[in-house]
Protein backbone atom coordinates (compact mmCIF):
# COMPACT_ATOMS: atom_id res chain seq x y z
CA UNK A 1 0.00 0.00 0.00
CA UNK A 2 2.89 2.37 0.68
CA UNK A 3 4.83 1.50 -2.48
CA UNK A 4 2.68 3.59 -4.89
CA UNK A 5 2.95 6.60 -2.58
CA UNK A 6 6.70 6.26 -2.37
CA UNK A 7 7.02 5.94 -6.15
CA UNK A 8 4.91 9.07 -6.70
CA UNK A 9 7.06 11.00 -4.21
CA UNK A 10 10.25 9.85 -5.93
CA UNK A 11 8.91 10.73 -9.40
CA UNK A 12 8.18 14.25 -8.13
CA UNK A 13 11.94 14.87 -7.94
CA UNK A 14 12.62 13.98 -11.56
CA UNK A 15 14.25 16.64 -13.77
CA UNK A 16 12.59 15.15 -16.86
CA UNK A 17 9.45 16.41 -18.60
CA UNK A 18 7.63 13.10 -18.29
CA UNK A 19 6.59 10.80 -15.47
CA UNK A 20 9.85 8.91 -15.05
CA UNK A 21 12.04 7.96 -12.13
CA UNK A 22 14.98 10.37 -11.63
CA UNK A 23 17.98 8.60 -13.17
CA UNK A 24 20.24 11.61 -13.62
CA UNK A 25 19.98 13.31 -10.23
CA UNK A 26 17.20 14.94 -8.27
CA UNK A 27 15.49 18.23 -9.07
CA UNK A 28 13.00 20.55 -7.36
CA UNK A 29 11.81 22.10 -10.61
CA UNK A 30 8.33 20.61 -10.39
CA UNK A 31 7.83 21.68 -6.79
CA UNK A 32 8.78 25.19 -7.85
CA UNK A 33 6.32 24.92 -10.75
CA UNK A 34 3.50 24.10 -8.32
CA UNK A 35 4.00 27.33 -6.36
CA UNK A 36 4.28 29.28 -9.59
CA UNK A 37 0.94 27.90 -10.76
CA UNK A 38 -1.71 30.31 -9.37
CA UNK A 39 -4.59 27.93 -10.01
CA UNK A 40 -3.09 25.26 -7.77
CA UNK A 41 -2.30 27.75 -5.02
CA UNK A 42 -5.83 29.19 -4.98
CA UNK A 43 -7.34 25.70 -5.12
CA UNK A 44 -5.21 24.64 -2.15
CA UNK A 45 -6.56 27.50 -0.06
CA UNK A 46 -10.09 26.69 -1.18
CA UNK A 47 -9.64 23.08 -0.05
CA UNK A 48 -8.01 24.10 3.23
CA UNK A 49 -10.74 26.53 4.28
CA UNK A 50 -13.42 24.17 3.03
CA UNK A 51 -12.02 21.23 5.02
CA UNK A 52 -11.61 23.34 8.17
CA UNK A 53 -15.14 24.71 7.91
CA UNK A 54 -16.88 21.45 7.04
CA UNK A 55 -15.02 19.44 9.71
CA UNK A 56 -15.87 22.03 12.36
CA UNK A 57 -19.52 22.29 11.28
CA UNK A 58 -19.92 18.51 11.22
CA UNK A 59 -18.42 18.29 14.72
CA UNK A 60 -20.84 20.92 16.02
CA UNK A 61 -23.70 18.83 14.63
CA UNK A 62 -22.38 15.40 15.59
CA UNK A 63 -21.63 16.03 19.28
CA UNK A 64 -25.17 17.00 20.37
CA UNK A 65 -26.61 14.37 18.01
CA UNK A 66 -24.39 11.71 19.58
CA UNK A 67 -25.41 12.77 23.08
CA UNK A 68 -29.10 12.61 22.18
CA UNK A 69 -28.84 9.23 20.45
CA UNK A 70 -26.94 7.53 23.27
CA UNK A 71 -28.68 9.04 26.30
CA UNK A 72 -32.34 9.33 25.35
CA UNK A 73 -34.93 6.90 24.08
CA UNK A 74 -37.50 8.53 21.83
CA UNK A 75 -39.63 7.69 18.84
CA UNK A 76 -37.70 7.87 15.61
CA UNK A 77 -34.26 7.57 17.20
CA UNK A 78 -33.15 4.78 14.87
CA UNK A 79 -34.47 6.72 11.89
CA UNK A 80 -32.47 9.81 12.87
CA UNK A 81 -29.36 7.69 13.41
CA UNK A 82 -29.79 6.11 9.97
CA UNK A 83 -30.35 9.54 8.42
CA UNK A 84 -27.09 10.89 9.87
CA UNK A 85 -25.13 7.84 8.68
CA UNK A 86 -26.81 7.54 5.26
CA UNK A 87 -24.10 9.51 3.36
CA UNK A 88 -21.78 6.56 4.03
CA UNK A 89 -23.88 4.22 1.88
CA UNK A 90 -25.11 6.61 -0.82
CA UNK A 91 -22.62 6.92 -3.71
CA UNK A 92 -21.09 10.38 -3.86
CA UNK A 93 -21.89 10.49 -7.58
CA UNK A 94 -25.59 10.28 -6.73
CA UNK A 95 -25.21 12.86 -3.96
CA UNK A 96 -23.33 15.16 -6.32
CA UNK A 97 -26.07 15.09 -8.95
CA UNK A 98 -28.77 15.57 -6.30
CA UNK A 99 -26.95 18.49 -4.67
CA UNK A 100 -26.32 20.08 -8.05
CA UNK A 101 -30.04 20.03 -8.72
CA UNK A 102 -30.78 21.34 -5.22
CA UNK A 103 -28.29 24.20 -5.58
CA UNK A 104 -29.99 25.24 -8.81
CA UNK A 105 -33.42 25.20 -7.20
CA UNK A 106 -32.38 27.36 -4.23
CA UNK A 107 -30.21 29.71 -6.29
CA UNK A 108 -26.93 28.73 -4.61
CA UNK A 109 -25.18 27.07 -7.53
CA UNK A 110 -21.41 27.51 -7.34
CA UNK A 111 -21.41 29.31 -3.98
CA UNK A 112 -18.80 28.47 -1.36
CA UNK A 113 -21.47 28.32 1.34
CA UNK A 114 -23.40 25.58 -0.44
CA UNK A 115 -20.16 23.70 -1.11
CA UNK A 116 -19.39 23.92 2.62
CA UNK A 117 -22.80 22.49 3.53
CA UNK A 118 -22.40 19.71 0.96
CA UNK A 119 -19.05 18.66 2.41
CA UNK A 120 -20.38 18.86 5.97
CA UNK A 121 -23.20 16.53 4.90
CA UNK A 122 -20.85 13.80 3.72
CA UNK A 123 -18.29 14.01 6.53
CA UNK A 124 -20.66 14.25 9.51
CA UNK A 125 -21.03 10.42 9.75
CA UNK A 126 -17.29 10.06 10.41
CA UNK A 127 -17.50 12.38 13.39
CA UNK A 128 -20.74 10.88 14.66
CA UNK A 129 -19.44 7.32 14.64
CA UNK A 130 -16.44 8.19 16.78
CA UNK A 131 -18.51 10.36 19.11
CA UNK A 132 -20.96 7.48 19.57
CA UNK A 133 -18.05 5.13 20.27
CA UNK A 134 -16.73 7.52 22.93
CA UNK A 135 -20.13 7.80 24.63
CA UNK A 136 -20.81 4.07 24.82
CA UNK A 137 -20.22 3.02 28.41
CA UNK A 138 -19.70 6.60 29.52
CA UNK A 139 -19.97 6.86 33.31
CA UNK A 140 -22.50 9.61 33.97
CA UNK A 141 -21.89 9.56 37.72
CA UNK A 142 -19.07 12.08 37.20
CA UNK A 143 -21.49 14.46 35.50
CA UNK A 144 -24.02 13.96 38.27
CA UNK A 145 -21.34 14.73 40.84
CA UNK A 146 -20.54 18.00 39.08
CA UNK A 147 -24.23 18.92 38.95
CA UNK A 148 -24.68 18.11 42.63
CA UNK A 149 -21.80 20.46 43.45
CA UNK A 150 -23.56 23.36 41.76
CA UNK A 151 -22.25 23.24 38.20
CA UNK A 152 -24.71 24.19 35.48
CA UNK A 153 -25.45 21.62 32.73
CA UNK A 154 -23.39 23.65 30.25
CA UNK A 155 -20.44 23.97 32.64
CA UNK A 156 -20.65 20.27 33.41
CA UNK A 157 -20.52 19.47 29.72
CA UNK A 158 -17.57 21.78 29.03
CA UNK A 159 -15.52 20.86 32.10
CA UNK A 160 -16.41 17.17 32.53
CA UNK A 161 -18.10 15.51 29.55
CA UNK A 162 -16.24 17.12 26.66
CA UNK A 163 -12.72 16.44 28.03
CA UNK A 164 -13.63 12.77 28.52
CA UNK A 165 -14.94 12.29 24.98
CA UNK A 166 -12.38 14.61 23.40
CA UNK A 167 -10.36 11.78 21.79
CA UNK A 168 -13.44 10.68 19.85
CA UNK A 169 -14.38 14.25 18.95
CA UNK A 170 -10.88 15.19 17.81
CA UNK A 171 -10.47 11.91 15.94
CA UNK A 172 -13.77 12.44 14.16
CA UNK A 173 -12.80 16.01 13.32
CA UNK A 174 -9.52 14.79 11.86
CA UNK A 175 -11.21 12.13 9.73
CA UNK A 176 -13.77 14.67 8.56
CA UNK A 177 -11.03 17.12 7.62
CA UNK A 178 -9.11 14.50 5.64
CA UNK A 179 -12.19 13.24 3.81
CA UNK A 180 -13.34 16.77 2.99
CA UNK A 181 -9.90 17.80 1.74
CA UNK A 182 -9.67 14.71 -0.49
CA UNK A 183 -13.26 14.70 -1.75
CA UNK A 184 -13.40 14.90 -5.54
CA UNK A 185 -16.51 13.09 -6.86
CA UNK A 186 -19.04 15.24 -5.03
CA UNK A 187 -17.03 18.44 -5.48
CA UNK A 188 -16.96 18.15 -9.26
CA UNK A 189 -20.72 18.75 -9.37
CA UNK A 190 -21.02 21.60 -6.86
CA UNK A 191 -17.89 23.68 -7.44
CA UNK A 192 -17.62 26.75 -9.64
CA UNK A 193 -14.56 28.32 -11.33
CA UNK A 194 -13.97 30.42 -8.19
CA UNK A 195 -14.38 27.53 -5.71
CA UNK A 196 -12.47 24.73 -7.43
CA UNK A 197 -10.83 22.52 -4.80
CA UNK A 198 -7.35 21.05 -5.09
CA UNK A 199 -8.47 17.45 -5.88
CA UNK A 200 -10.79 18.77 -8.61
CA UNK A 201 -7.99 20.96 -9.96
CA UNK A 202 -5.68 17.94 -10.04
CA UNK A 203 -8.33 15.92 -11.87
CA UNK A 204 -8.83 18.67 -14.42
CA UNK A 205 -5.09 19.06 -14.96
CA UNK A 206 -4.54 15.29 -15.25
CA UNK A 207 -7.02 15.10 -18.13
CA UNK A 208 -4.93 17.61 -20.11
CA UNK A 209 -1.33 16.83 -19.18
CA UNK A 210 0.84 13.97 -17.90
CA UNK A 211 3.88 15.92 -16.72
CA UNK A 212 5.35 15.37 -13.21
CA UNK A 213 3.54 18.41 -11.83
CA UNK A 214 0.81 16.08 -10.52
CA UNK A 215 3.43 13.97 -8.77
CA UNK A 216 4.83 17.08 -7.08
CA UNK A 217 1.39 18.16 -5.87
CA UNK A 218 0.71 14.64 -4.59
CA UNK A 219 4.07 14.53 -2.80
CA UNK A 220 3.31 17.85 -1.11
CA UNK A 221 -0.06 16.56 0.06
CA UNK A 222 1.51 13.37 1.40
CA UNK A 223 4.18 15.40 3.17
CA UNK A 224 1.70 17.82 4.75
CA UNK A 225 -0.47 14.94 5.93
CA UNK A 226 2.52 13.13 7.43
CA UNK A 227 3.66 16.27 9.26
CA UNK A 228 0.15 16.89 10.60
CA UNK A 229 -0.14 13.32 11.85
CA UNK A 230 3.30 13.50 13.45
CA UNK A 231 2.49 16.74 15.26
CA UNK A 232 -0.84 15.32 16.42
CA UNK A 233 0.87 12.19 17.66
CA UNK A 234 3.46 14.21 19.62
CA UNK A 235 0.91 16.55 21.14
CA UNK A 236 -1.93 14.17 21.86
CA UNK A 237 -1.28 10.62 20.67
CA UNK A 238 -2.79 9.02 17.58
CA UNK A 239 -3.88 6.00 19.57
CA UNK A 240 -6.23 8.17 21.64
CA UNK A 241 -7.44 10.18 18.67
CA UNK A 242 -8.15 7.34 16.23
CA UNK A 243 -9.43 4.82 18.74
CA UNK A 244 -11.60 7.41 20.42
CA UNK A 245 -11.14 6.07 23.91
CA UNK A 246 -11.56 7.92 27.16
CA UNK A 247 -8.71 9.83 28.66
Amino acid sequence: MLAPLLIVCVVAFTPENTLTLPRHGLSLRWFKAVFEHPDFVSSFWNSLWLALGSATLSTVLAVPAGLALTRYSFRGRELINALFLSPLIIPHLVLGVALLRLSSLVGAAGSFGFLLLAHALVVTPYVLRLVLASLVGFDRSIEQAALSLGASPWRSFVRVTLPMILPGVSGGWLLAFINSFDEVTLSIFVTSPSTVTLPVRMYMYATESIDPLMAAVSALMVGLTAVAMLVLDRLYGLDKVLVGGHR
